[in-house]
């Protein structure tokens, strides 16, 4: 199979599973306590809005972050709920959801959604509020952009540094791992088998840990133009939000760039920070977490030949 003939499939890391987006739907397979899997599955359903705004470079970023966003909230709830839960409960589990689904899924979205703008807002104003601090001792835009950056990418290591201690991301980031290696070994046509799949690579030019990097890089270019004033402090914090959509759409279509020239000489290395930042934010998978993550992709396609599934529902697998 050809790489440029197969649909870009995207995936997400959650608690002891791993999450693909299909042609058709959204599957999370997890592994229970019982040693068996269970998939949760979304119809994939966009709006002729949502679609036509995709298709304009800079702002389908946007787009896709708030889907993503929206959509991985919703199925990390899922495998917050099942993981360490005796099957045995299941059948009170379900009687809860019934009676609030449409609520609990819009309301998760929702949350996802904002819980990311939130968060990319305290990672883009604190460098900024700290940076000023130094000017007296780091004085002029050029010296308090570049210190900005430095704090803004200081951070990010730190951050990811110290939940990668914690033994549930720490598993976090294997499933992470894996997922990048199922994608690795379906794009250069090898089988979906746990002894192939362990072959690849855990790192992948289209991961979401590469964005947040460029993301650093990009507000670094934009900081620096001639227009973008870093004087008074409050307009300083206000033009970091107002440039924010700019900085998310342009890190997007900097990461497609990168993706799509990795197997060029020379333009390749445009992708490397992205795949260093990836020794942290993966770990080298086990066998077991591969087969949870093989179990999730085989459902995606499965779906994308039947045309999809509606709804949500469950399923188990004993594997």
């Amino acid at each position: 199979m050809s790489e440029h003939k197969q649909p870009a499939y995207g995936g997400q890391a959650v608690v002891e599973g791993v999450m693909f987006a299909g042609q058709k739907s959204y599957v999370t397979a997890v592994r229970r306590k019982d040693d068996s899997i269970e998939y949760f599955e979304v119809e994939r359903k966009q709006s002729k809005i949502a679609n036509r705004l995709k298709k304009i470079p800079f702002l389908r970023g946007l787009v896709a972050l708030v889907e993503a966003s929206a959509n991985g909230t919703k199925h990390l709830n899922f495998s917050s709920e099942r993981y360490d839960v005796d099957p045995a409960d299941d059948d009170q589990i379900q009687s809860e959801e019934e009676t609030s689904k449409l609520a609990m899924v819009i309301g998760i979205g929702a949350v996802g959604v904002l819980s990311f703008l939130f968060g990319k807002l305290i990672f883009t104003l604190t460098p900024a509020l700290v940076a000023s601090f130094f000017e007296p001792i780091v004085p002029g835009k050029t010296g308090q952009v570049l210190l900005e950056g430095l704090i803004k990418f200081v951070l990010l290591l730190a951050y990811i540094y110290i939940i990668s201690l914690t033994p549930l991301i720490r598993r976090v980031f294997q499933y992470h791992g894996a997922e990048h290696k199922v994608i690795n070994a379906y794009e250069n046509g090898a089988d979906l088998t746990v002894e192939d799949v362990q072959k690849h690579s855990r790192l992948h030019y289209r991961c979401g840990s590469s964005f947040i990097l460029f993301t650093v890089f990009v507000g670094l270019f934009i900081y620096l133009l001639p227009f973008v004033a870093i004087d008074p402090l409050w307009w300083r914090m206000v033009n970091r939000i107002l440039l924010l959509p700019f900085v998310i759409g342009i890190s997007f279509e900097v990461l497609q760039l990168t993706n799509k020239v990795r197997n060029v000489p020379f333009l390749k290395v445009l992708g490397y920070p992205g795949l260093w930042l990836q020794l942290l934010t993966t770990k080298e998978p086990k066998d077991d977490q591969v087969d949870v993550a093989i179990h999730s992709f085989k459902k995606v396609l499965e779906n994308d030949k039947n045309e999809g599934k509606s709804g949500i529902q469950g399923s188990k697998v004993i594997s």
